[in-house]
């Protein structure tokens, strides 16, 4: 989105925009739904370092399901954590 002054101030928050519930599963919540800025919020929340941090998490429940290994989960997190060191600078 070029505009983000027209975009409400939870525009690209992840934990406004799909926040975890209590189960530990994330959700976007009702109030995002009639948001004409809803699809490009939600990316632009999932480009930034909370994105891999959600990823991280869907991870680690692919393994607890045993959709993974534990070569994989290694792997993949190994990669997430360098990708979150390489965006803290």
């Amino acid at each position: 989105m070029n505009n983000k002054e027209k975009c409400p101030p939870c525009f690209g928050v992840l934990d406004s925009v799909f926040p975890k519930k209590e189960n530990g599963l994330r959700v976007s919540p009702e109030s995002c739904i009639p948001c004409s800025h809803k699809t490009e919020c939600l990316k632009s929340a999932m480009h930034g370092p909370g994105g891999l941090k959600v990823k991280d998490e869907f991870i680690d429940r692919a393994y607890e399901s045993k959709m993974i290994g534990f070569l994989e989960r290694w792997s993949k997190k190994k990669d997430i954590n360098r990708r979150l060191k390489k965006a803290e600078g």
